[in-house]
């Protein structure tokens, strides 16, 4: 197949074509596939909503999450047969370990089973589970034509963005999204067919659904200078309120993971107690866009009594970041991008309140322009994105007036997340486990190499009995300056001997037939196996001081690992992979 689709690009299309012009052909249709997955999930999540909150909200609503939740954790673990998670750190960890390597049925259980969560009710984003299925999307067409990793990788990229351009109708933001948190890196031969993924992503999301901002803002906004200074102190807000979700999301994790019940089990338990909360507060439940929407507006509640007018929007903080934690944490299926900008514009009421308050002699811009600056201080600190928080909020919106206090917002509050949060929500994990390998990271290289690769061979194994006139004698004979040693009886490895460990016998050849291996050599020997990973074993040899360690499995040696042969592997590992 990729040689056919080769053949027609050169003989009817492009007669000097090249791989770059292959990744942009492929990359628009990724965008489209993946901008046609993301409308489809973007409208079932609106028929699931209609057809169950369109009527009337009555106590048995309460019910609705948890049978999504139940319904979705059914389909994704027993239909699919597929993994949990928020999706984004399963293809930030495909991208960096397996060169973006990814299941096709990612591409349809993500989005089954979060239009079955989000629709029902659950606190949850569409973005994730887009994320799953267009980088799915963008990694099976690449395993169509039979693409190299590298280039599988940029259509992971390719799918990732069209579908978050789709979903948002944010094409910028799907394209900085992407290099910012999915692939980690800047790079001219990444940015070109990304981009045009994304253009062709937002376009097919206009097509089928129409050209319009996903929030409106029917009237300019007037700020002044004050208004940008007070953003330091909603950065610092917003900031906490990104601390807090992460936590609790980590808090609930812990949790979560000691009950031992299935993942289909603990889903609507997590629904349940969300469906309670919605039934008493409405507004935290689903994306909850229309929420946003009227805080833009300026028409949030507004309660006569001063205090609850003040906390009012605190305590609604409170209580998506508790439903977005057991909507996700609990199996349900989902991201926390919609979450995000929820609590950011229920972080910028707040401050707006409580600022208005304390300082009532001054004309502030309003509720609606402290609501969409706190969406930016949200998705930049939880996500430690500040470039994806500041052109997602003016996409979304069309408010570009604003990108000045956007800028200082979402620098701010990303230090300040990343001071108390060395690792964003969706690289916790695998910073944790040490999963993440960044593009250009020794890790990243030495992850594509293997210890099996690397070994040596021609080594010399001696007895533990043989005299030094014997071993002095195989000096000439060979190159090594290291020599395994093995027990006669049962062929294991029981140390090392090294040339400077003879050299001190080598003038006195009367001790060559007194002296034996056994009382020279080295017992004490750092070894590895053949499953080792490379980085530790360049940090074991940096620490030790060694430039050669034995291979030895189940008590056998194997051979040795050299670190010139590392590092020249290494060498060659890093030209393949910043080739294009």
């Amino acid at each position: 197949m990729n040689k056919i689709f080769k053949s027609f690009l050169r003989f009817f299309l492009f007669p000097r074509y090249d791989d770059r012009l292959i990744l942009i052909i492929a990359g628009a249709f990724t965008g489209i596939c993946s901008g046609i997955a993301a409308v489809f999930l973007a409208k079932s999540i609106h028929f699931i909503t209609e057809l169950l909150y369109g009527g009337t909200f009555g106590w048995y609503s309460v019910l609705f999450p948890a049978c999504g939740a139940f319904l979705s954790a059914l389909v994704l673990y027993k239909v699919f047969k597929d993994e949990g998670a928020h999706g984004v750190p399963d293809v930030i960890y495909s991208v960096s370990k397996f060169g973006g390597a990814l299941k096709l049925r990612s591409s349809l259980s993500r989005l089954i089973s979060s239009a079955l969560t989000i629709g029902s009710g659950g606190s949850a984003g569409p973005e994730a589970p887009v994320v799953m299925s267009g980088a799915s999307i963008g990694s099976n067409i690449a395993k169509l034509f039979k693409l190299n990793s590298r280039q599988r990788i940029i259509l992971v990229g390719c799918g990732t963005a069209g579908a978050i351009s789709a979903i948002f109708n944010a094409p910028i933001s799907g394209m900085i999204f992407t290099l910012e948190i999915i692939i980690g890196e800047w790079h001219s031969r990444n940015i070109i067919p990304i981009a045009v993924a994304a253009v062709t992503g937002a376009q097919t999301g206009w097509f089928l659904k129409g050209k319009k901002s996903v929030f409106i803002i029917e009237n300019a906004f007037n700020f002044e200078l004050h208004d940008i200074v007070s953003c330091i102190g909603l950065a610092i807000f917003t900031g906490l309120a990104s601390i807090l979700l992460t936590r609790l999301m980590r808090g609930m994790s812990r949790l979560t993971s000691r009950i031992k019940l299935p993942v289909w089990c603990k889903a609507p338990i997590g629904g349940l107690m969300v469906g309670v909360i919605g039934l008493l507060y409405p507004y935290i439940l689903g994306e909850g866009y229309e929420g946003i929407q009227m805080m833009i507006e300026g028409n949030f509640d507004r309660p006569d009594y001063i205090i609850w007018f003040l906390f009012l929007p605190a305590f609604y903080i409170l209580l998506k970041s508790i439903a977005t934690s057991l909507t996700i944490e609990w199996g349900g299926s989902g991201g926390i991008f919609a979450p995000s900008l929820v609590i950011g514009a229920f972080t910028g009421v707040f401050y707006y309140r409580v600022l208005s308050f304390l300082l009532p002699g001054y004309i502030w811009a309003g509720e609606g322009w402290y609501a969409l600056i706190g969406m930016t201080g949200l998705i930049a600190g939880i996500m430690q994105a500040p470039l994806t928080g500041i052109f997602l909020v003016v996409e979304i919106t069309g408010g570009y007036g604003i990108i000045v206090p956007l800028i200082l917002v979402s620098a701010i509050s990303s230090h300040f997340c990343r001071f108390f949060e060395p690792a964003s929500i969706y690289l916790r994990s695998l910073v944790e486990n040490g999963k993440l390998l960044r593009p250009g990271t020794d890790e990243r290289v030495l992850s594509d190499l293997t210890v099996m690769e690397l070994i040596e061979k021609d080594c010399q194994v001696i007895g533990q009995h043989m005299i030094l006139r014997e071993l002095v004698l195989m000096l000439k004979e060979t190159r090594r300056n290291y020599f395994s040693v093995k027990d006669e009886v049962s062929g294991k490895f029981v140390g090392m001997v090294h040339l400077n460990d003879i050299r001190p016998y080598l003038m006195d050849d009367l001790i060559y037939d007194n002296v034996f291996v056994y009382q020279i050599m080295h017992t004490d020997v750092q070894t590895i196996g053949l499953d080792e990973d490379l980085t530790k074993v360049l940090e074991l040899m940096d620490y030790h001081g060694l430039f050669s360690i034995p291979v030895v499995v189940d008590g056998y040696f194997e051979g040795m690992i050299s670190k010139a042969t590392l590092l020249d592997r290494y060498r060659k590992e890093l030209r393949v992979q910043t080739a294009f």
